[in-house]
Protein backbone atom coordinates (compact mmCIF):
# COMPACT_ATOMS: atom_id res chain seq x y z
CA UNK A 1 0.00 0.00 0.00
CA UNK A 2 2.85 2.15 1.17
CA UNK A 3 4.23 1.66 -2.44
CA UNK A 4 1.33 2.40 -4.56
CA UNK A 5 1.01 5.78 -2.68
CA UNK A 6 4.17 6.40 -3.11
CA UNK A 7 3.85 5.85 -7.02
CA UNK A 8 0.74 7.92 -7.07
CA UNK A 9 2.18 10.84 -5.08
CA UNK A 10 5.63 10.66 -7.40
CA UNK A 11 3.10 10.35 -10.53
CA UNK A 12 1.28 13.75 -9.76
CA UNK A 13 4.31 15.27 -8.83
CA UNK A 14 6.33 14.34 -12.03
CA UNK A 15 2.97 15.69 -13.66
CA UNK A 16 2.55 18.84 -12.04
CA UNK A 17 6.47 20.14 -12.73
CA UNK A 18 5.84 18.82 -16.65
CA UNK A 19 3.41 20.97 -16.81
CA UNK A 20 1.78 24.94 -16.68
CA UNK A 21 -1.45 26.28 -15.34
CA UNK A 22 -3.04 29.34 -16.42
CA UNK A 23 -5.57 30.28 -14.42
CA UNK A 24 -8.65 32.07 -14.34
CA UNK A 25 -8.96 33.95 -17.60
CA UNK A 26 -11.81 35.43 -18.50
CA UNK A 27 -13.53 34.43 -21.89
CA UNK A 28 -17.13 36.33 -21.77
CA UNK A 29 -17.54 39.05 -23.90
CA UNK A 30 -21.02 39.52 -23.86
CA UNK A 31 -22.11 41.50 -20.78
CA UNK A 32 -24.84 39.64 -21.13
CA UNK A 33 -23.56 35.93 -20.06
CA UNK A 34 -22.02 37.15 -17.15
CA UNK A 35 -23.88 35.68 -15.05
CA UNK A 36 -22.36 34.45 -12.15
CA UNK A 37 -22.98 31.06 -10.02
CA UNK A 38 -21.57 32.06 -6.30
CA UNK A 39 -20.71 35.43 -7.20
CA UNK A 40 -17.94 34.87 -9.39
CA UNK A 41 -18.41 35.54 -13.33
CA UNK A 42 -17.00 31.70 -15.17
CA UNK A 43 -13.15 31.43 -16.57
CA UNK A 44 -10.98 29.22 -18.17
CA UNK A 45 -7.88 27.30 -17.14
CA UNK A 46 -5.80 26.34 -19.39
CA UNK A 47 -2.76 23.71 -19.29
CA UNK A 48 0.17 23.32 -21.18
CA UNK A 49 3.71 21.28 -21.34
CA UNK A 50 6.10 22.85 -19.95
CA UNK A 51 8.67 21.68 -22.63
CA UNK A 52 8.86 24.28 -25.85
CA UNK A 53 7.42 22.51 -29.19
CA UNK A 54 8.27 23.35 -32.63
CA UNK A 55 4.97 23.03 -33.85
CA UNK A 56 1.72 24.14 -32.23
CA UNK A 57 0.34 21.37 -30.26
CA UNK A 58 -3.82 19.98 -30.53
CA UNK A 59 -6.19 21.35 -28.14
CA UNK A 60 -8.47 19.69 -25.87
CA UNK A 61 -11.41 21.37 -24.41
CA UNK A 62 -13.17 19.94 -21.18
CA UNK A 63 -16.49 20.61 -19.77
CA UNK A 64 -17.38 18.98 -16.68
CA UNK A 65 -20.37 17.73 -15.48
CA UNK A 66 -22.70 18.02 -12.54
CA UNK A 67 -26.25 17.76 -13.75
CA UNK A 68 -26.25 21.43 -14.98
CA UNK A 69 -26.46 22.38 -10.51
CA UNK A 70 -23.15 21.59 -9.38
CA UNK A 71 -19.27 21.01 -9.88
CA UNK A 72 -16.57 23.22 -11.29
CA UNK A 73 -13.50 23.31 -13.55
CA UNK A 74 -11.04 23.30 -10.39
CA UNK A 75 -12.22 19.84 -9.19
CA UNK A 76 -10.40 18.90 -12.49
CA UNK A 77 -7.22 20.30 -12.67
CA UNK A 78 -5.75 16.08 -12.96
CA UNK A 79 -7.79 16.07 -16.67
CA UNK A 80 -5.69 19.35 -17.37
CA UNK A 81 -2.20 18.25 -16.12
CA UNK A 82 -2.47 14.68 -17.36
CA UNK A 83 -3.26 15.63 -21.13
CA UNK A 84 -0.68 18.57 -20.76
CA UNK A 85 1.67 15.78 -19.98
CA UNK A 86 0.01 14.00 -23.51
CA UNK A 87 1.52 17.20 -25.61
CA UNK A 88 -2.46 18.36 -25.71
CA UNK A 89 -3.12 22.01 -24.41
CA UNK A 90 -6.38 21.42 -22.41
CA UNK A 91 -8.68 23.64 -21.56
CA UNK A 92 -11.16 23.69 -18.34
CA UNK A 93 -14.12 26.90 -18.78
CA UNK A 94 -16.87 27.07 -16.09
CA UNK A 95 -20.07 27.72 -16.39
CA UNK A 96 -23.03 29.41 -14.72
CA UNK A 97 -24.79 26.42 -13.16
CA UNK A 98 -28.65 26.25 -12.23
CA UNK A 99 -30.90 27.80 -10.58
CA UNK A 100 -28.78 30.91 -11.93
CA UNK A 101 -28.80 30.16 -15.96
CA UNK A 102 -30.87 27.56 -17.92
CA UNK A 103 -29.57 25.09 -20.36
CA UNK A 104 -29.92 27.80 -23.21
CA UNK A 105 -27.35 30.45 -21.38
CA UNK A 106 -25.01 27.49 -19.92
CA UNK A 107 -24.98 26.58 -23.66
CA UNK A 108 -23.99 30.17 -24.41
CA UNK A 109 -21.15 30.10 -22.70
CA UNK A 110 -19.61 27.26 -23.53
CA UNK A 111 -19.82 28.45 -27.29
CA UNK A 112 -17.93 31.68 -26.02
CA UNK A 113 -15.24 29.62 -25.04
CA UNK A 114 -14.86 27.82 -27.54
CA UNK A 115 -14.71 31.34 -29.47
CA UNK A 116 -12.31 32.24 -27.10
CA UNK A 117 -10.32 29.11 -27.45
CA UNK A 118 -10.10 29.63 -31.35
CA UNK A 119 -9.01 32.98 -31.40
CA UNK A 120 -6.60 33.37 -28.64
CA UNK A 121 -5.05 29.54 -28.07
CA UNK A 122 -2.21 29.86 -30.31
CA UNK A 123 -0.93 32.66 -27.80
CA UNK A 124 -0.18 29.65 -25.56
CA UNK A 125 1.20 27.07 -27.87
CA UNK A 126 -2.33 25.51 -28.97
CA UNK A 127 -2.81 25.10 -32.84
CA UNK A 128 -6.48 26.91 -33.87
CA UNK A 129 -6.96 24.51 -36.59
CA UNK A 130 -6.55 21.33 -34.18
CA UNK A 131 -9.31 21.71 -31.78
CA UNK A 132 -11.16 19.01 -29.74
CA UNK A 133 -14.22 19.05 -27.43
CA UNK A 134 -15.00 16.55 -24.71
CA UNK A 135 -16.90 16.77 -21.47
CA UNK A 136 -18.90 14.19 -19.08
CA UNK A 137 -22.13 13.90 -18.72
CA UNK A 138 -23.90 17.15 -18.37
CA UNK A 139 -20.45 18.78 -19.73
CA UNK A 140 -20.89 16.21 -22.98
CA UNK A 141 -24.34 17.63 -23.64
CA UNK A 142 -23.49 21.03 -23.48
CA UNK A 143 -20.61 20.99 -26.01
CA UNK A 144 -22.15 19.27 -28.61
CA UNK A 145 -25.13 21.17 -28.44
CA UNK A 146 -22.81 24.25 -28.84
CA UNK A 147 -21.25 22.85 -31.68
CA UNK A 148 -24.46 21.05 -33.72
CA UNK A 149 -27.02 23.67 -33.16
CA UNK A 150 -26.42 26.34 -35.18
CA UNK A 151 -27.76 29.13 -32.82
CA UNK A 152 -24.69 29.14 -31.09
CA UNK A 153 -22.44 30.35 -34.09
CA UNK A 154 -20.06 27.65 -33.91
CA UNK A 155 -19.18 26.30 -37.18
CA UNK A 156 -18.99 22.61 -36.98
CA UNK A 157 -16.14 22.48 -39.57
CA UNK A 158 -13.52 24.21 -37.20
CA UNK A 159 -14.05 21.58 -34.60
CA UNK A 160 -11.69 18.47 -35.51
CA UNK A 161 -13.54 15.86 -33.08
CA UNK A 162 -15.79 15.24 -30.23
CA UNK A 163 -14.89 12.86 -27.67
CA UNK A 164 -18.37 11.72 -25.56
CA UNK A 165 -18.01 10.75 -21.82
CA UNK A 166 -21.08 9.07 -20.60
CA UNK A 167 -22.77 11.98 -21.69
CA UNK A 168 -26.13 13.04 -20.87
CA UNK A 169 -29.44 14.46 -22.56
CA UNK A 170 -28.18 13.84 -25.96
CA UNK A 171 -32.30 13.75 -26.86
CA UNK A 172 -33.73 15.32 -23.45
CA UNK A 173 -36.56 15.64 -25.52
CA UNK A 174 -37.12 11.79 -25.47
CA UNK A 175 -36.13 11.41 -22.00
CA UNK A 176 -38.76 14.69 -20.51
CA UNK A 177 -41.40 13.29 -22.43
CA UNK A 178 -41.71 10.58 -19.74
CA UNK A 179 -39.92 11.97 -17.09
CA UNK A 180 -41.61 15.41 -17.10
CA UNK A 181 -39.20 18.01 -14.99
CA UNK A 182 -39.84 18.91 -11.88
CA UNK A 183 -38.05 21.38 -8.78
CA UNK A 184 -36.11 18.44 -8.00
CA UNK A 185 -32.72 18.65 -9.20
CA UNK A 186 -33.44 22.34 -10.45
CA UNK A 187 -35.21 20.53 -13.43
CA UNK A 188 -37.85 23.32 -14.12
CA UNK A 189 -35.40 26.07 -14.15
CA UNK A 190 -32.88 24.24 -16.37
CA UNK A 191 -35.31 22.64 -18.93
CA UNK A 192 -38.67 24.65 -18.51
CA UNK A 193 -41.90 22.63 -18.94
CA UNK A 194 -42.20 23.90 -22.98
CA UNK A 195 -41.67 20.20 -24.88
CA UNK A 196 -40.50 22.38 -28.09
CA UNK A 197 -37.70 23.95 -25.24
CA UNK A 198 -36.87 20.03 -24.62
CA UNK A 199 -35.95 19.01 -28.11
CA UNK A 200 -34.06 22.50 -29.09
CA UNK A 201 -32.21 21.32 -25.92
CA UNK A 202 -31.49 18.11 -27.55
CA UNK A 203 -28.34 17.57 -29.87
CA UNK A 204 -29.58 14.38 -31.63
CA UNK A 205 -31.92 16.63 -33.32
CA UNK A 206 -28.96 19.07 -34.99
CA UNK A 207 -26.63 16.25 -36.33
CA UNK A 208 -25.54 16.58 -39.90
CA UNK A 209 -23.38 16.01 -42.86
CA UNK A 210 -20.99 18.62 -41.37
CA UNK A 211 -21.50 17.49 -37.73
CA UNK A 212 -17.70 16.38 -36.54
CA UNK A 213 -16.12 13.29 -35.98
CA UNK A 214 -17.28 11.44 -32.69
CA UNK A 215 -15.52 8.70 -30.43
CA UNK A 216 -17.98 7.88 -27.48
CA UNK A 217 -17.55 6.60 -24.45
CA UNK A 218 -20.61 4.52 -22.28
CA UNK A 219 -20.17 2.97 -18.92
CA UNK A 220 -21.87 -0.58 -18.64
CA UNK A 221 -23.04 0.14 -15.62
CA UNK A 222 -24.31 4.19 -16.07
CA UNK A 223 -27.77 5.46 -15.48
CA UNK A 224 -30.30 3.93 -17.83
CA UNK A 225 -31.35 7.69 -19.01
CA UNK A 226 -27.37 8.23 -20.36
CA UNK A 227 -27.71 4.45 -21.92
CA UNK A 228 -30.82 4.65 -24.01
CA UNK A 229 -29.92 8.48 -25.15
CA UNK A 230 -26.76 7.29 -26.00
CA UNK A 231 -27.79 5.09 -28.05
CA UNK A 232 -30.45 6.52 -29.73
CA UNK A 233 -27.90 9.48 -30.51
CA UNK A 234 -25.29 6.62 -32.08
CA UNK A 235 -28.44 5.21 -33.67
CA UNK A 236 -28.68 8.86 -35.42
CA UNK A 237 -25.08 9.65 -35.84
CA UNK A 238 -24.13 6.60 -37.85
CA UNK A 239 -26.52 8.03 -40.59
CA UNK A 240 -23.81 10.36 -41.61
CA UNK A 241 -20.59 8.59 -39.77
CA UNK A 242 -21.39 4.71 -40.50
CA UNK A 243 -18.08 3.48 -38.65
CA UNK A 244 -18.62 5.29 -35.01
CA UNK A 245 -19.04 2.67 -32.75
CA UNK A 246 -19.64 2.71 -28.68
CA UNK A 247 -16.86 2.41 -26.51
CA UNK A 248 -18.26 0.12 -23.51
CA UNK A 249 -16.53 0.48 -20.18
CA UNK A 250 -16.73 -1.31 -17.20
CA UNK A 251 -17.76 1.85 -15.13
CA UNK A 252 -20.67 3.61 -13.29
CA UNK A 253 -21.41 7.21 -14.41
CA UNK A 254 -18.89 8.75 -11.94
CA UNK A 255 -16.05 6.73 -12.49
CA UNK A 256 -16.38 7.34 -16.17
CA UNK A 257 -14.96 10.64 -15.16
CA UNK A 258 -12.59 9.58 -12.69
CA UNK A 259 -10.30 7.30 -14.30
CA UNK A 260 -8.54 10.01 -15.76
CA UNK A 261 -7.11 10.84 -12.45
CA UNK A 262 -4.83 8.45 -12.99
CA UNK A 263 -2.30 9.70 -15.84
CA UNK A 264 -1.41 5.95 -17.22
CA UNK A 265 -5.06 5.53 -18.31
CA UNK A 266 -5.53 3.84 -21.15
CA UNK A 267 -8.43 6.63 -22.34
CA UNK A 268 -5.34 9.20 -22.59
CA UNK A 269 -3.68 7.07 -25.85
CA UNK A 270 -6.83 6.56 -27.06
CA UNK A 271 -8.19 10.30 -27.61
CA UNK A 272 -4.58 11.11 -28.41
CA UNK A 273 -4.67 8.34 -31.04
CA UNK A 274 -8.19 9.74 -32.07
CA UNK A 275 -7.08 13.10 -32.28
CA UNK A 276 -4.05 12.19 -34.68
CA UNK A 277 -6.48 10.00 -37.27
CA UNK A 278 -8.98 12.81 -37.18
CA UNK A 279 -5.91 15.67 -38.06
CA UNK A 280 -4.66 13.12 -40.68
CA UNK A 281 -8.40 12.75 -42.16
CA UNK A 282 -8.27 8.74 -40.96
Amino acid sequence: MRTFLTIVLFSLLFSSCATKKHTNLPYLNNPELQINTGGTVPTLNIFTPRKKANTKRPVLIFVHGGNWNSGSKELYGFFGRNFAKHDVVTVLPGYTLSPNADYDLMTQQIAEAIAWTQHNISTYGGDPSQIYLTGHSAGGHLISLATLHPKYGIDPNSISGIILNDAAALDMFHYLQNNPPTEEDNYLTTWTANPNTWKVASPIYFLGEDSPRFKIYLGSKTYQSIDTANRRFLEALQKFQPGVELKILDKKHVPMVTQYFWPWSNRYDEIVQFMTLSAAGE
